[in-house]
C-alpha cells in the first residue's frame, strides 16, 4: 500500500470531463446506457485520475472504462464516487466550532444598508445523505440562536469539497501515452416515449399518422451532440444494488458498435427493437426533446362500432343466478382500427404509446375525437383501440327468458337486443357482443341474426343500422353439465 501511494505521488491527480459526441441508447424505463470518450494522459503504473463527466444518477459499479484503439490495457483499481456537491448546509457543516461572518440588512436613515456579524457555528444542522436538516445553532455576542443571523460569508471552499459528482479513480496502466479512451455506465434518469397523431378527412376512413419520440433527460447532465438510440421493448431492469443482466448487455454493446446509422431507422435487435435518431443532436438537462419518427399517409383506419350489453361479466363458473349479467349500459363503443403493415403505407415496428385521433371540420379546422394508447405492436398486426361512445348510437339489452332445471342439469336464456340510430343520413354497422358465460358446454338454439363464434364462450352479431332506425336481436342460449 506504501508504493501504491508512493507511485501515486509521483504521477499526480489528473481531472477530466467528458468530450464531445457522447453515445446514448435510452430505454422506455427510465433509464440509459452512456458512452463518453474522455482523454486521459497516463504514465506507466497506477494514476490518481478524477473523472467529473457523469450523470448525477450514475450506477458506479456499472462502469467500464478501455482503450478502443486497444494499445493500453486499463485497469481501475480503485472507485470512490462522490455525489455530494458543496452546498451552504455543507460547508457550514465543515465550519463548525469556528467563526465566520454574517451579512444581514439593517435600516439606516430609511435606507436598507448591509452589515457583517459574526457567528460561531455551534451545530451547522446539515445532515448528510438527504436525511433532513436540523435547526442550526449559532451563537453571537456570547448568545445562541437557532436560527443563522443573516447570510453566510465563508472564507474559503474547505478542503475536502466537490463542485460536482465526481468518480475519483486509481488507474493502472501498463504503460505511459496519451489517448481518448471510453467510458461506458448505466444511469437513471432518462426516458422516452412514443405518441401518434392521426388525421382523419371530413369523411372517409383513410388517415395521415405522424409518431412522435418524446425524450426526456433528468439525468444532471446535458449531452451535447449525442448519437441517441431508443430501445423499445420490455426490457428486464432489477431495481436494486444488482445490476440489470439486458441492461450490461446492451452496454457492452454500445461499447462495441461505435457507428451511428446513416438515416433516421429501426432495428431488431436481441428480442427488441432500437430506433436510431438521424444526426447527432444536444440533450440538456431537465429538457424534453421530440422527434418525428414516422409519417405515413392514407392509412386505412376504418371506425368500428361495438355495443358490449354485458361489458365486465365473463365465464367463472357454473352460475345459475338469474341477475347475473343484468347490467343498465346503453354506450356504443367508437374503435378504430388499423393494421400495420406495407399494404396500409405503414409496417414498421410500433413502439407503445399514445394515440390521438383528429378529423377535420367542414371549414378544415381539426377537432380532437378520441385517445387511447397501444402496446408494442410489430408489423403486419392490427392495432384496434376504443376512442369514446358515440353520440347518435344506443343499444338496449334485457333478459326475456330464464329457465334453469338443476335436476336435468340444464338450462335457458334468452336475450332481445335493440339498436337505435339516430344518425340523420349515416347508415351504420354495429358489432354486437355477446359474451355466454354461465358454461362453458353452450349451444345457441335460436337467433333472429347470423353471429360469429369469437372464442370460447363470445358470439358477435353484425347488424346494418340505416339512419333513424331501430333494429331488434333476439337469440336463445342453451346450457348443459
Amino acid at each position: 500500500m506504501k508504493t501504491l501511494l508512493n507511485a501515486l505521488a509521483l504521477t499526480g491527480s489528473l481531472a477530466l470531463a467528458a468530450s464531445a459526441e457522447p453515445a446514448l441508447t435510452i430505454y422506455n424505463q427510465n433509464f440509459a446506457v452512456v458512452r463518453d470518450t474522455v482523454p486521459l494522459d497516463l504514465k506507466a503504473g497506477p494514476n490518481a485520475v478524477v473523472y467529473t463527466g457523469a450523470t448525477a444518477q450514475v450506477e458506479p459499479d456499472s462502469v467500464i472504462l478501455r482503450d478502443p484503439a486497444g494499445k493500453h490495457s486499463l485497469q481501475i483499481l480503485e472507485q470512490n464516487y462522490r455525489n455530494d456537491p458543496v452546498s451552504q448546509g455543507l460547508l457550514l457543516s465543515l465550519f463548525e466550532g469556528k467563526t465566520i461572518d454574517f451579512e444581514r440588512m439593517r435600516l439606516k436613515d430609511n435606507t436598507q444598508v448591509p452589515e457583517l456579524i459574526s457567528g460561531k457555528i455551534i451545530r451547522s444542522g446539515y445532515v448528510p445523505g438527504g436525511g433532513g436538516n436540523q435547526q442550526p445553532i449559532i451563537e453571537v455576542n456570547g448568545k445562541l440562536q437557532f436560527s443563522l443571523p443573516g447570510q453566510p460569508l465563508f472564507p474559503d471552499l474547505g478542503n475536502d469539497t466537490i463542485l460536482k459528482p465526481a468518480f475519483n479513480w486509481v488507474l493502472q496502466s501498463d504503460k505511459p501515452g496519451r489517448f481518448d479512451a471510453e467510458v461506458g455506465y448505466i444511469t437513471e434518469g432518462l426516458n422516452w416515449s412514443a405518441s401518434y397523431n392521426l388525421v382523419s378527412p371530413e369523411k372517409g376512413d383513410l388517415v395521415d399518422l405522424v409518431g412522435w419520440i418524446t425524450m426526456n433527460n433528468n439525468s444532471g447532465k446535458t449531452f451535447e451532440n449525442a448519437k441517441i438510440k431508443l430501445m423499445a421493448g420490455d426490457v428486464n431492469k432489477i431495481r436494486s444494488q444488482n445490476r440489470p443482466m439486458y441492461a450490461r448487455a446492451a452496454l457492452g454493446m454500445l461499447m462495441d458498435n461505435a457507428e451511428a446509422a446513416p438515416a433516421v431507422s429501426e432495428k431488431a435487435f436481441d428480442e427488441f427493437h432500437l430506433y436510431s435518431i438521424a444526426r447527432p443532436t444536444t440533450l440538456h438537462d431537465r429538457e424534453t426533446k421530440q422527434v418525428e419518427f414516422v409519417h405515413a399517409e392514407k392509412v386505412y383506419a376504418p371506425t368500428i362500432y361495438v355495443y358490449d350489453g354485458a361489458i365486465g361479466y365473463r365465464f367463472y363458473g357454473l352460475n345459475v343466478n338469474q341477475g347475473w349479467g343484468q347490467t343498465d349500459n346503453k354506450n356504443v363503443l367508437v374503435q378504430r382500427e388499423f393494421k400495420n403493415a406495407e399494404t396500409n403505407h405503414l409496417g414498421i415496428a410500433l413502439p407503445a404509446g399514445k394515440l390521438r385521433f383528429y378529423r377535420r371540420d367542414d371549414d378544415g379546422q381539426l377537432q380532437f375525437v378520441g385517445e387511447n394508447t397501444i402496446d408494442h405492436t410489430p408489423r403486419n398486426e392490427t392495432v384496434r383501440v376504443t376512442t369514446g361512445n358515440a353520440f347518435d348510437l344506443v343499444g338496449e339489452r334485457k333478459q326475456t327468458n330464464f329457465h334453469v332445471d338443476t335436476a336435468d342439469k340444464q338450462m335457458d336464456e334468452s336475450f332481445e337486443i335493440t339498436l337505435r340510430n339516430r344518425k340523420k343520413t349515416e347508415p351504420v354497422e354495429i358489432r354486437v357482443v355477446e359474451h355466454l358465460y354461465r358454461w362453458s358446454n353452450w349451444k345457441i338454439t335460436a337467433s333472429s341474426d347470423s353471429y360469429v363464434k369469437k372464442d370460447s364462450q363470445t358470439i358477435e352479431f353484425r347488424i346494418p343500422v340505416k339512419p333513424d332506425e331501430e333494429k331488434t336481436v333476439t337469440y336463445t342460449v342453451h346450457y348443459s353439465w
